[in-house]
């Protein structure tokens, strides 16, 4: 096996997240076989020009995160798993946009909080800066796996018990509806990747150096006055997104 390791010492990253990402990297340029087996953790380690000790750490955060599983007595193999597609549009309502695609969706609110709007929320929510917003932390999940993790802000003086009774109903959309927004449509889309933080890891269940898809997005109700501004995070792993019709920008 060719030995390709790229890997990086003294700069901050660990070798065995360095390592995750290139096996991650293999696995989409043909480095498992045809049935999905990885090679060998020792063919690994000479590949990637460490001990097998680095490379165990590496798979078993890829099989934390759900990208591989190891079978006893038969090897680690890639776990195919398809990704759920999740549409964008006029009208994006996560369990809607699932339902076929799951036995079961739910939306969970983690935590909310009054807070000074900021920019850009205070520009998209059209507040003045440092207004009163409402911040609701929440996530999202498909047959008990987390696909989403969401920050989004509304006007407080708007939507004063938003947050209470979108923790009883589990619902964006009944709770605007609860508010007097019965109809409310996607102003704009902007859509981008990058590595998972911290806390997204940790909510999503993610493995160090894992992608999330990010996108930033506002609603309208229907005369066209933005109602919600949210910053939502999916696991690139388990969730495609498809742009329809409405305004996106990546």
């Amino acid at each position: 096996m060719e030995k390709r390791s790229g890997l990086q010492r003294g700069v901050g990253v660990a070798l065995w997240r360095q390592i995750a990402d290139g096996i991650r990297h293999g696995i989409a340029t043909g480095l498992a076989d045809a049935n999905g087996r990885l090679p060998p953790e020792s063919r690994l380690a000479e590949r990637f020009g460490v001990n097998r000790h680095t490379v165990r750490a590496a798979i078993s955060a890829l099989a934390h995160e759900g990208v591989l599983q190891s079978e006893q007595g038969r090897g680690t193999y890639v776990r195919r798993q398809k990704r759920l597609v999740y549409p964008i549009g006029e009208r994006t309502r996560f369990s809607a946009g699932l339902h076929d695609q799951a036995r079961e969706t739910r939306s969970e609110m983690m935590s909310a909080m009054i807070e000074p709007a900021r920019e850009p929320i205070a520009s998209a929510l059209g507040l003045e800066a440092g207004a009163r917003s409402i911040r609701i932390e929440s996530l999202g999940t498909a047959d008990g796996v987390p696909v989403s993790r969401a920050t989004s802000w509304f006007d407080a003086e708007r939507f004063p018990g938003i947050a209470d009774i979108y923790a009883t109903t589990g619902s964006i959309t009944e709770a605007l509806a609860a508010c007097g927004v019965a109809d409310y449509r996607r102003a704009s889309t902007g859509i981008e990747a990058r590595h998972a933080d911290e806390v997204d890891r940790q909510e999503l269940r993610l493995a160090p150096g894992a992608i999330v898809i990010v996108t930033r997005a506002l609603n309208a109700d229907l005369s066209g006055t933005p109602i919600q501004y949210s910053v939502t995070r999916f696991p690139a792993d388990r969730v495609e997104l498809v742009v329809g019709t409405g305004r996106a920008a990546v």
